[in-house]
């Protein structure tokens, strides 16, 4: 069975993962980046490949102090629920009533085989996207086109124009995409709201005799 370290390993002997791995490290002694480093690979670390249900995909990490803890959208527990999780939160309400990650912190969906990946894996202090175009982008890329090769019936949760473009990268004879706007302020009332990607997931799981997520 082939695991993250096996897919990410290849990526290390890469030349762009070197040069941006060369980039990385200089940042992080020169400047304030989000997550500490010992988190970059969090996501993987609580959703081990062979337990993976439902891979939902973000953009680059929050970019304020305390913030980012290297899963997509999600905060520890002490911080106040930024904007787009107030709204993740609402609709996981309306959809199936309640959620056990109120707090913001969603490891409980990580443990249960949710990856939450974000695009971009790291972020200077109060600069969003600083990270974009350096060689992350390339990286995650690649992490979907191993799930979609590795992996059957995997839920892809793709909400805004950056996740869905990702839909190129995913064999739909094999895995299940959900697509929605954006849960941030700005696009949440265009479609995100009744999405009902959460009850949708779980019958998708159900259909496949697999274990529902709590949400």
């Amino acid at each position: 069975m082939v695991t993250w370290n096996d897919i990410i390993d290849t990526e290390k002997t890469k030349e762009y993962y070197k040069n941006l791995e060369v980039f990385i490290d200089k940042r992080y002694k020169e400047t304030i980046v989000y997550p500490q480093k010992e988190n970059i690979f969090h996501a993987f670390t609580l959703t081990p490949l062979e337990n993976l249900k439902v891979v939902i995909i973000g953009q680059d990490p929050y970019h304020q102090k305390e913030q980012a803890q290297g899963l997509a959208f999600s905060t520890p527990k002490n911080i106040k629920n930024p904007p787009s999780m107030v709204n993740i939160l609402k609709e996981v309400h309306s959809d199936i009533g309640s959620s056990i990650c109120d707090d913001g912190d969603l490891t409980p969906w990580a443990k249960q085989g949710v990856l939450l990946i974000n695009t971009i894996l790291t972020v200077e202090d109060s600069s969003p996207k600083s990270h974009q175009k350096k060689g992350w982008e390339t990286f995650t890329d690649m992490i979907i086109t191993a799930i979609s090769k590795y992996k059957k019936d995997v839920v892809f949760i793709l909400w805004g124009a950056g996740a869905i473009n990702k839909s190129k990268l995913i064999d739909t004879s094999k895995h299940h995409i959900l697509t929605a706007p954006h849960p941030s302020p700005l696009s949440s009332y265009r479609g995100f709201f009744g999405c009902k990607h959460f009850s949708k997931t779980n019958e998708i799981l159900h259909s496949l005799n697999k274990e529902t997520i709590q949400w």
